[in-house]
């Protein structure tokens, strides 16, 4: 079996993780999101059944799924019930990626390389199953003016941006276009393939 290199992407809200996700995709990266792998545990019944006892039935959509704004709004306005929320999703999170990919490995012509954003990558120790790291920042201006969410709080938990670099192998200030975010991507890509 052929374990793919194990890339994580991490940074700030609206450094642009999403899209340099989406470059690694387009140069040949196997590649899931943390938020996807939520969203699927979201919709477990006994994920679901586990938060609704939590925070209450305030939580549950019309269609009787969980209403991620209102999850939202009850853990970013009280910080334990965020830090049960994190506490009860990121080993499921880390199990899940897991599983992928050593499903990737299992492939009869796995990928190269597999990609994963994990927005609080160093915060939750999740550093330490990645073979590398890469690091987007920008300006928090620049941040601010991409991202529709409150920064404020969820920043102040975070590492700072100077710690993550140090930490990281691969480190881009995102002040540029697409096109330059996708020739970093490349980059990266040509080296880990070598």
């Amino acid at each position: 079996m052929t374990r793919p290199v194990a890339v994580a992407i991490t940074g700030g809200i609206g450094a642009g993780k999403s899209e340099a996700l989406a470059a690694f995709a387009r140069h040949g990266a196997a590649t899931v999101s943390s938020d996807e792998i939520v969203h699927e545990l979201l919709r477990r019944p006994e994920v679901r059944e586990t938060i609704v006892e939590r925070f209450g039935n305030g939580v549950v959509g019309p269609d009787g799924e969980l209403d991620r704004g209102a999850v939202g709004t009850v853990v970013f306005n009280d910080r334990g019930a965020l830090e049960w929320l994190e506490g009860l999703l990121h080993p499921l999170v880390s199990a899940e990626y897991l599983v992928w990919r050593e499903q990737l490995g299992e492939l009869s012509s796995p990928p190269r390389v597999c990609v994963t954003e994990v927005p609080l990558l160093y915060e939750s120790g999740a550093d330490e199953r990645f073979d590398r790291i890469v690091v987007i920042t920008a300006p928090e201006g620049v941040r601010r003016a991409r991202s529709e969410v409150a920064t404020d709080e969820r920043e102040r938990r975070l590492l700072p941006d100077e710690e993550k670099v140090r930490r990281a192998d691969y480190a881009y200030l995102n002040t540029g276009s697409l096109a330059e975010l996708d020739e970093f991507v490349a980059s990266v890509m040509d080296d880990l393939t070598r």
